[in-house]
């Protein structure tokens, strides 16, 4: 597998999810991070402000994109849309999902408050998620920092954790299936499973080869995947700060992806 830098970063997220990139700062983002190709890939929804599966932003090709967490019976998973339309099976799962995220926010926020006594300042919208939660806790007279509103509160073992509604593996593939060009399993190395997750991607386009773990991974068992199920190898940082650039596939594996989405 090709190990050369990265000549895209094709995760990302911005403030359409729970990320701190806007839109018009990504061209400025991806410079700086030495890419000219990016994919939004916003956690269970798909940007407002960009209105075909490929666009471009002051030089930069912004591939659109959505990241979509499904149950798959024994395990939780990330999937990766790229080249995304909106058609009717995607637009009505993701209505769902964010008519539950806004449900979701409400109940948690509502058990921090009653938890710590704080009261927390946060905007309930469209792709609220718990990091806006724990960046209010933060901001609050409550004794906790971000990462410890998660380890203490809203983590998925605290006292003011809260689950989500998910759609099924099944459903969610046959949607991003009809709504993009390229759907594709991301960060196998971050569930407690990676063989069993990439046993997943027999029914998928790709996998996220390329990776800012910050731990020491298998990569041979991603590789092994992406010969057996002839995936195409993607990758980027999954940042949801403005730094672009850490991660992403290298000018091979690009090339083979480019060839997949339509207008790229």
């Amino acid at each position: 597998m090709d190990d050369s830098p990265p000549v895209a970063d094709l995760h990302l997220h911005t403030t359409a999810s729970d990320g701190r990139l806007t839109i018009d700062a990504l061209p400025d983002a991806a410079r700086a991070g030495g890419v000219d190709v990016v994919a939004v890939t916003d956690h269970d929804r798909y940007h407002p402000d960009l209105d075909a599966p490929v666009v471009e932003r002051d030089g930069v090709t912004v591939v659109r994109g959505i990241e979509l967490r499904v149950d798959a019976g024994d395990r939780r998973v990330d999937l990766l849309g790229y080249g995304l339309r909106e058609r009717p099976a995607l637009v009505e799962v993701v209505d769902r999902l964010q008519r539950n995220r806004i449900e979701r926010a409400r109940e948690i926020v509502a058990a921090v408050e009653a938890e710590t006594g704080a009261d927390l300042d946060i905007d309930i919208h469209d792709g609220v998620g718990r990091p806006h939660v724990a960046r209010a806790v933060d901001a609050s007279e409550a004794p906790y920092d971000y990462q410890g509103a998660f380890d203490e509160l809203i983590g998925s073992d605290g006292p003011c954790y809260v689950p989500r509604e998910l759609p099924t593996f099944d459903d969610g593939v046959a949607a991003l299936r009809d709504a993009c060009d390229v759907v594709g399993l991301a960060h196998p190395f971050r569930y407690r499973d990676p063989a069993g997750a990439l046993a997943l991607c027999a029914d998928l386009d790709a996998v996220e080869r390329y990776y800012p773990y910050g731990f020491e991974v298998e990569t041979d068992l991603v590789d092994e995947a992406i010969e057996r199920y002839g995936l195409l190898a993607t990758g980027g940082s999954d940042a949801h700060d403005e730094t672009l650039g850490r991660a992403g596939p290298p000018e091979t594996d690009f090339a083979r992806f480019a060839a997949a989405i339509d207008g790229l």
